[in-house]
């Protein structure tokens, strides 16, 4: 009994102590993005517009073909239950709202913490294990404004502009499968599509990618500064940055998603 004790303890004080230190490079981070550049030296430029093309422009075509077929799937399992009750005209708000609000920020924001998030983490932990950390150190260049500020000021803007493409996109599946498939016609299928769709579900689903961006780019930048142990440990830190994200993508959408309902925004 006394050594299961000793196990909680141990890991509470181990994830108090991971917590306190990603809160530290997380703050660290955000005064490079937003404050250094006008008290100090800017970011790396470069790296910046290099990161947002390796993140944004490269990540369009499997986005696109996730949240297509996502919409796709989502009109054909909406219009079986709709048919029941004669709406399947519908069909069109029911997918344009869902993707809008909730699928296409989520799966979006998975889809680049697997790509995205993994190369971070390879990225830094590589050069950590092979003490390139520690040359730029040496050479008085600060990482973490050389390194992951760049990175998450990228991420942060390329995010939202991916959830925007991958809502069109799961729209447009949803669009073909009721126009060709369940035979709605076309200018009534976008006519019920815009007419429940706010301006409210676009900007819920905007600022739920910016907070999935930071979780992405902040959970690679910090596991991959702590790796350890060689190529090992490149390969575990890379593999718990993914699987940290995405458990923080959904806890995030939930806290937001509550907040948002409850709070009636």
């Amino acid at each position: 009994m006394i050594k299961f004790f000793e196990k909680i303890g141990a890991f509470t004080k181990y994830g108090c102590f991971v917590l306190v230190d990603f809160s530290k490079l997380s703050a660290e981070t955000l005064y490079w993005i937003f404050v250094g550049p006008f008290k100090k030296k800017p970011l790396n430029t470069p790296h910046v517009f290099t990161q947002m093309v390796f993140m944004g422009i490269r990540s369009i075509v499997i986005v696109f073909f996730v949240t297509f077929f996502t919409g796709v799937v989502l009109a054909m399992q909406a219009a079986y239950q709709l048919a029941q009750v004669g709406a399947v005209v519908y069909v069109s708000s029911l997918v344009s709202i869902s993707l809008c609000r909730e699928l296409g920020p989520v799966l979006t924001a998975l889809v680049i913490a697997g790509r995205v998030g993994a190369a971070i983490t390879a990225e830094i932990g590589s050069m950590k294990v092979t003490e390139q950390i520690e040359a730029l150190e040496t050479m008085a260049i600060h990482p973490v404004r050389f390194l992951m500020a760049p990175k998450v000021l990228a991420l942060l803007i390329m995010l939202p502009c991916l959830t925007i493409i991958g809502d069109f996109s799961g729209m447009l599946g949803g669009y073909l499968m009721g126009v060709f498939n369940l035979k709605i016609n076309s200018a009534l299928y976008i006519q019920t599509a815009l007419k429940f769709l706010s301006l409210k579900d676009i900007y819920t689903g905007l600022s739920k990618s910016i907070v999935f961006a930071l979780i992405i780019s902040l959970v690679g930048c910090y596991q991959g500064i702590k790796t350890r142990e060689g190529a090992v440990g490149v390969g575990e830190a890379t593999t718990l940055s993914v699987v940290t994200s995405f458990i923080l993508i959904i806890l995030a959408d939930c806290v937001l998603t509550g907040i948002y309902y409850f709070s009636n925004l």
